[in-house]
């Protein structure tokens, strides 16, 4: 599926930035590592390689990951990619300053697996930071899943991450989300962060 939405020469969710990452980035400094988790064809990832951070994009479509890496060289900086399904990919220990899940639509069952791995793979102080659709965004057609099992909400956030991280922002509500031909308007979302203590 993914392979085919990346196909072509154009970023089917734009070169830019998402907006509420960008309000979050100064969380980082530049030369720590920072992990882009189902990060597609790589704007996210790339606008933080800008900000001089180390950062390591995964995803599932090797094609969204080969413009991750032309859309890099185009702006002269690096980022590492790593072709892997989520459900295997070990994000080590203590290993990152950062993790950043933007639109990463899971199935609840696959969340179930990968969200625990998400807080012992931060460094102390290390921050995860993530908007996914929200329920209710099912019925819209400004972009993200049919599947309402696949939007958390605030409530889910609370659920997962409550116990391991320190909350700093929860937020779900409307939002104006403008990002290339795959997020147009209107939205509901979820926002997290969270930091891990120590």
């Amino acid at each position: 599926m993914w392979n085919e939405r990346f196909a072509g020469d154009g970023y089917y969710y734009g070169t830019e930035p998402n907006d509420f990452l960008v309000s979050q980035a100064a969380r980082w400094q530049p030369g720590q590592r920072v992990l882009c988790l189902a990060e597609g064809e790589g704007r996210n990832a790339v606008w933080l390689a800008q900000r001089g951070l180390a950062v390591t994009a995964v995803d599932l479509s090797d094609v969204g990951l080969d413009k991750t890496r032309r859309l890099a060289a185009a702006r002269g900086v690096s980022v590492a990619t790593v072709h892997a399904d989520l459900d295997h990919f070990d994000m080590g220990r203590d290993a990152w300053d950062g993790i950043v899940a933007i639109f990463a639509h899971l199935p609840s069952e696959l969340r179930g697996r990968v969200w625990p791995r998400i807080a012992p793979a931060l460094r102390p102080g290390g921050c995860f930071v993530a908007e996914s659709y929200a329920p209710g965004q099912q019925l819209r057609s400004t972009g993200g899943p049919r599947d309402v099992d696949m939007l958390p909400s605030a409530d889910t956030m609370t659920a997962a991450f409550g116990q391991v991280l320190v909350t700093e922002h929860l937020w779900s509500g409307e939002r104006d989300v403008r990002e290339g031909q795959g997020h147009r308007g209107l939205a509901l979302v979820t926002q997290y962060v969270g930091r891990r203590g120590g």
